[in-house]
């Protein structure tokens, strides 16, 4: 749920008026009910959701200072997020792996720091401050949190670490939102001497958000390393009146030849084992060969199947114009 208040972070506010809203905005947006959320412990007793501190003590436990959930509740990256944003009582905005994955991206791990921009020096363990700036347009609510929106969650993701680890987190954020490349640069030409903003171009060039998962980014920038074709990704086979029947991880029309990475519940799931069965039988009915990779498969390995593969297909293709 997205949506706009009244104020902005980055409004001059006095710390107690700020604080009443916060809190305001917090009751008006969360069940004070739900398990689920976590709270304000201090809040809590003045409210009566928590009767006396002896209650708070032994029914639950301390995520962060002040902020509580249940105790036999094992914190997600959501429930950690939304605790890290109230600690801040609402001035912090979520940045980062935090903020990506509150827009949707997939493959973050719960136990990632939760990324705020927000001028304290010393968070408490499982959360990161930073003192970015922030510009009008940069920051939206996400069920009730301020967060970076998702262009400058791409911007502020794409610049910092190892190369290919940018590219895998910008193809999972896109993968979740459609990311638009030209948003994220329009962030980047607002922030010219952001650290690591010169890194951004590259990323953005190979970025796609047809990779489902951090491990088809790796096998698609194998393939482009190795200097085949940039290949098209979620390639649409089969199926009546225009509508596709399966999707192809990767791939080129021309040859006709896919690539595709299998992980671990195409094996141990056998449901979905059946469905593959039926899948590459159709697929290779309508002309395709598909290359099938696994986790234990070595790059070499891989890019010596393909050139037997697109050798094969290429004089095939001479063969019968």
């Amino acid at each position: 749920m997205r949506s706009q208040i009244a104020f902005h972070p980055q409004i001059a506010i006095c710390p107690h008026t700020r604080r009443a809203l916060a809190s305001f905005t917090v009751a008006m947006l969360l069940n004070v009910n739900d398990r689920t959320n976590p709270f304000i412990g201090s809040e809590a007793l003045v409210n009566g959701r928590v009767p006396n501190k002896y209650r708070l003590r032994t029914r639950y436990r301390a995520i962060l200072p002040d902020i509580y959930l249940p105790k036999d509740a094992e914190p997600t990256l959501r429930q950690r997020t939304r605790g890290a944003w109230q600690w801040t009582y609402g001035d912090g905005v979520v940045c980062g792996l935090a903020a990506a994955a509150m827009h949707g991206s997939r493959w973050i791990a719960d136990d990632v720091p939760v990324e705020l921009i927000w001028p304290n020096a010393r968070p408490p363990r499982g959360v990161k401050t930073r003192r970015d700036r922030l510009l009008s347009g940069e920051v939206e609510r996400v069920d009730g949190i301020w967060v970076t929106t998702v262009a400058r969650t791409a911007f502020d993701l794409g610049r910092r670490g190892p190369l290919d680890g940018c590219i895998e987190r910008i193809d999972a954020l896109g993968n979740a939102t459609g990311l638009a490349v030209d948003a994220v640069m329009a962030v980047a030409r607002r922030h010219p001497g952001s650290p690591g903003v010169r890194k951004l171009p590259a990323v953005l060039e190979l970025y796609d958000r047809g990779a489902e998962s951090p491990r088809e980014t790796w096998l698609r920038l194998v393939l482009i390393r190795a200097g085949y074709p940039r290949p098209r990704t979620q390639i649409p086979v089969g199926g009546a009146y225009g509508q596709p029947t399966y999707f192809l991880d990767m791939g080129w029309d021309d040859v006709k030849l896919a690539v595709e990475y299998d992980g671990d519940h195409h094996r141990t799931d056998s449901a979905q084992f059946a469905k593959d069965i039926v899948r590459m039988e159709f697929v290779n009915e309508l002309g395709w060969q598909v290359i099938r990779v696994a986790k234990a498969n070595r790059p070499a390995d891989v890019l010596a199947r393909v050139q037997r593969a697109w050798q094969s297909r290429v004089r095939t293709d001479r063969e019968n114009p």
